[in-house]
């Protein structure tokens, strides 16, 4: 069988494959809202609960998909992945109210959380230290490739005449054939993307694509970074949760998540709400997920280049995100700019930072855990990040709606329950509010865990 010199980067291109289909999944609700609530008859506040039902799911897959990789392996676990994801996606076509869209969008949830510690554990098998972090850029790039072209593929493709190309089809699924096919469409993808993976993947001592001098290279890389004696065995789960840097990362990805939460899922709303951009108008947002790509690539190539000048890496990625944090104060200005191309090219500059800073956060983890409980700390991890965007969107959601007239979903009810009086002072004061708040969160979670100590030594191994 011929062999494939730089494998690791063939595979790298299969994850931001992964990656890319994923966030177009995701996106595809956020790209067509206005049209999908016109034809459910669904509220902000309805969206926000969607939305949240999704990330509801999202965190509770993240809490047990990191240990169903390290269980079933990387190549295994990414099929299943995959396979429930575009399936969850596909069957969204037969949603008819608030109701059932929210079923199908959790079921999406408990499928797309699994990539990202399958990708974690794919890096860490095929990666040296002074690659990771470029590595997780690139992947994580691709999540920001989907959500740059789902407006250009799901648009058209909600908006396109079915009822002249296929007429049955459009009569058979009805009111709002358009977006129900994008739905399918988007979905089946993932399915084909299976084919090259089953071929290409496995760990790079099974492989029988990689080069010896690739083989060697890993292997010498893993040795350096486990020392002979060093142990093998699965930490258990108490060892994830007294182990001090997994609540570390764990907080600051619930303070700075939100804001990459808050581009995926609000910011088109903002700029038709606000700004007053039509549906098709809002192909516009593809400059702002292109920034995020930019961000994901530089802040792992910046890393990277501190690690090969000697930095520690752990070390390296928090030097790279001070950077990051002192950018994003930029962020109430996007609200208050007069016009829209100074509004974007805002936003584009906090989004480069916020991927920059979570490319290296999530390299923090692969520093520090080892390979063996890496896919488990890395979910755990996670669940800070969709906690937060679950907080984010119940806020954002009050602060763009008045006083709701219909009774108050579960979600909104829970969050009532701890902080009616924050959601009362934010009520009906519009997005500028939040633009605001997304200037001081990277900078409160930079300090945390630069004091706390997460790239020090004391924070490699659970006590």
């Amino acid at each position: 069988m011929p062999r494939l010199p730089h494998l690791r980067w063939w595979i790298a291109t299969l994850l931001v494959g992964a990656a890319v289909l994923n966030y177009v999944d995701r996106q595809t609700l956020s790209a067509l809202a206005p049209t999908i609530q016109t034809d459910l008859k669904m509220d902000d506040r309805a969206y926000a609960n969607v939305v949240n039902l999704f990330l509801v799911a999202y965190t509770i897959a993240y809490l047990f998909s990191g240990r169903i990789a390290d269980l079933m392996g990387t190549r295994v676990s990414m099929v299943l992945f995959v396979v429930w994801w575009s399936a969850a996606n596909m069957v969204t076509a037969a949603a008819q109210g608030v109701q059932s869209l929210g079923v199908y969008r959790f079921l999406l949830g408990l499928g797309e959380a699994g990539v990202w510690p399958a990708a974690s554990k794919a890096v860490s098998e095929w990666f040296p230290a002074r690659e990771r972090a470029l590595a997780i850029g690139l992947y994580t790039m691709g999540a920001t490739l989907g959500a740059t072209l789902a407006p250009y593929i799901v648009i058209p493709l909600a908006t396109h005449a079915w009822g002249q190309t296929l007429p049955g089809v459009a009569e058979f699924l009805g009111q709002g054939a358009g977006w129900r096919i994008a739905f399918i469409l988007t979905g089946a993808a993932g399915l084909v993307w299976l084919i090259p993976w089953l071929w290409m993947y496995r760990s790079p001592k099974d492989s029988k694509l990689i080069t010896s001098g690739e083989r060697e290279m890993l292997e010498k890389s893993a040795a350096a970074e486990s020392p002979a004696g060093s142990s093998e065995k699965p930490w258990t789960w108490r060892q994830v949760f007294t182990f001090r840097g997994t609540w570390l990362l764990l907080v600051g990805r619930l303070i700075t998540d939100p804001v990459w939460y808050f581009y995926q899922f609000w910011f088109p709303k903002y700029l038709s709400a606000d700004r007053h951009l039509s549906q098709d108008q809002l192909k516009i947002t593809w400059i702002v997920y292109a920034a995020a790509g930019v961000g994901s690539l530089l802040g792992g190539w910046l890393s990277g280049q501190l690690i090969k000048r000697g930095t520690a890496p752990a070390a390296s990625r928090l030097w790279v995100m001070l950077g990051c944090a002192a950018i994003m104060p930029l962020s109430p200005f996007i609200a208050q700019a007069a016009g829209l191309n100074l509004a974007i090219a805002l936003a584009v500059c906090t989004v480069i930072a916020a991927l920059a800073w979570l490319i290296n956060l999530s390299s923090i983890v692969v520093d520090i855990v080892p390979k063996h409980s890496l896919g488990t700390v890395f979910s755990v991890v996670a669940t800070g990040s969709t906690i937060g965007g679950i907080i984010m969107n119940l806020i954002v959601a009050t602060m763009v709606s008045g006083p709701s007239t219909k009774a108050a979903g579960f979600l909104d009810q829970a969050i009532k329950s701890v902080a009616s009086g924050l959601l009362e002072l934010v009520q009906g004061q519009g997005y500028a509010q939040w633009f605001w708040i997304m200037a001081a969160l990277h900078p409160i979670a930079w300090l945390m865990l630069y004091f706390c100590g997460v790239h020090r030594k004391t924070t490699v191994a659970p006590a």
